[in-house]
């Protein structure tokens, strides 16, 4: 793990018997698959209020290939969902749910990115010049999108990484971009490692996974020499 990227991007929508984590209990959650992020997530936030994901979440995959996740919950198939853009945005666009967690906006999860960067090991060994030119360049390009999020939409949409323009407006205004020279990388990495061992999915403790899985010599390097 090389860097935090940014903050706030995912959300938890529920329906109409869910306005908060706790009312997870004994409800129906949609889900692509159980070994997906989407599940991870939802279990982590469970388990930090104190219920077992494993026991008190009934977990719901889509029986039809042609169905997503947030379809369910959308025709009230489903009690929650977890989605990352642009979900979220074509959950508010068909007025579907509510928001029960924004963590771009709730605390904890606000405080601390939400995506991050990985290399290769061997690679980083074997390159730091190169690594250090993907990083800098990742990290010039969440400063744009923080800076001019419409340029930003726009290009993903000209370029065709999206054919609804809103949607790519509406998630450059709100994620943090501009988090990455803020927040503490090796924070996020101890608070989730934290919260996915509460909820039984991984095993090492959070000094290991720091210790053997992290190198933050190049974003504190870029730190210093993208100042403005």
């Amino acid at each position: 793990m090389l860097t935090g990227l940014h903050g706030g991007c995912f959300e938890l929508f529920g329906g109409k018997r869910v306005r908060n984590i706790s009312d997870l209990k004994g409800r129906t959650v949609g889900i692509k698959g159980l070994g997906h992020p989407h599940a991870a997530f939802v279990s982590i936030m469970a388990a930090y209020v104190g219920l077992d994901p494993k026991k008190d979440l009934r977990w719901v995959t889509p029986s039809d290939p042609n169905v997503r996740p947030l379809d369910l919950l959308a025709e009230g198939k489903v009690d929650a969902f977890l989605g990352f853009p642009p979900e979220p945005q074509e959950l508010r666009a068909r007025k579907a749910g509510h928001v029960i967690v924004n963590t771009g906006l709730d605390q904890p999860w606000s405080q601390y990115y939400c995506c991050m960067l990985a290399g290769n090991r061997e690679f980083i060994a074997r390159h730091p010049v190169a690594t250090k030119r993907v990083l800098r360049a990742l990290l010039i390009a969440a400063d744009l999108c923080a800076a001019e999020p419409l340029r930003a939409a726009q290009r993903i949409f000209t370029r065709g990484f999206t054919t609804e323009y809103g949607y790519a407006e509406e998630t450059l205004r709100t994620v943090a971009y501009d988090k990455w020279r803020e927040y503490d990388p090796e924070d996020t990495m101890r608070f989730y490692a934290l919260r996915l061992h509460e909820a039984g999915l991984i095993k090492s403790s959070p000094n290991k996974i720091i210790a053997d899985g992290t190198d933050w010599r190049f974003v504190n390097e870029l730190k210093r020499e993208l100042k403005t």
